[in-house]
């Protein structure tokens, strides 16, 4: 092995470590005992005493079920309108011919450019305004969690760039087969950028799953908390647990994990998928 080589790996390591770093802290946090010092210094990160009485206690303090539950709700259909919808825009910016086709695409991927937080009133006074909240009923709350991010310019793009590497044969021997615009569509290319949607869903639901900020400015009920809002209101005013905060936000994460470790035979071919010129 040569110098080049060991010092890319050191490099590699290096960044592992730094990335992996939180949530090893969060962890030893998590499994520490009550008799322990959170922020002794040095720090320790191995426990003395390891226990796992503090996700025993999160569970008790917070319906955890119920937000886990609502996280799922909402994070679920997420998923699903996006790849629904981002492969229904993506299909004609990539197959079709018609005017106005690359204004439209460009118009979509400066979207990317705008910060949520940007628009992030006027869609507030949007929702409100279509009683989308969680004050009207249960439906519309999740409601007005999940349609503002419903679609996507991402994955508009990466799916588009899916659609564009399949050969043209293949569409126009299914037009000779007597298929229409919609079956063609979902016969013949849904199921050749799978990769690309498990990408997709991958990325979506990790964004769903972990959003704090939206859900914690639309809901106001508590039975209506998502995960992320529901672990934040154990930190008090005065005080914190922070042991219980550090369970739960580790509880919180194994969806996440589980998710991606299904759908990770997919993630490298479907990231690599739509690297093609058009």
């Amino acid at each position: 092995m040569n110098t080049k080589k060991i010092l890319l790996y050191l490099i590699l390591i290096i960044l592992a470590i730094i990335s992996i770093g939180p949530f090893l802290w969060l962890l030893s946090t998590a499994l520490k005992s009550p008799n322990e010092d959170i922020f002794a210094y040095p720090p320790v990160l191995i426990p003395q005493n390891i226990t796992f009485q503090n996700f025993v206690g999160v569970w008790k303090q917070i319906p955890f079920m119920a937000y886990i539950i609502n996280s799922f709700i909402v994070s679920g259909i997420t998923v699903f309108l996006n790849l629904l919808l981002s492969a229904l825009a993506a299909y004609p910016l990539a197959r079709m011919k018609f005017k106005g086709k690359n204004l439209t695409f460009y118009a979509i991927l400066a979207t990317i450019m705008v910060p949520f937080q940007v628009i992030m009133i006027p869609v507030y006074l949007m929702v409100l305004r279509l009683n989308l909240v969680d004050s009207a009923s249960d439906f519309a709350g999740f409601a007005g969690l999940i349609l503002p991010f419903a679609v996507n310019a991402f994955g508009i793009f990466l799916l588009r760039q899916a659609f564009m590497g399949i050969p043209k044969e293949l569409e126009e021997a299914a037009i000779i087969d007597g298929c229409n615009t919609f079956e063609i569509w979902q016969r013949v290319f849904l199921p050749l950028v799978m990769p690309a949607l498990a990408t997709l869903a991958i990325f979506t639901f990790v964004g769903a799953w972990s959003e704090f900020l939206w859900p914690s400015i639309v809901l106001t009920r508590n039975e209506m908390y998502t995960l992320p809002v529901g672990i934040n209101h154990l930190q008090g005013v005065f005080s914190s647990n922070w042991r219980y905060i550090s369970a739960g936000a580790i509880i919180a994460t194994v969806p996440i994990l589980v998710f991606f470790l299904m759908m990770q035979r997919y993630f490298i071919e479907g990231t690599t998928q739509g690297a093609v010129k058009e």
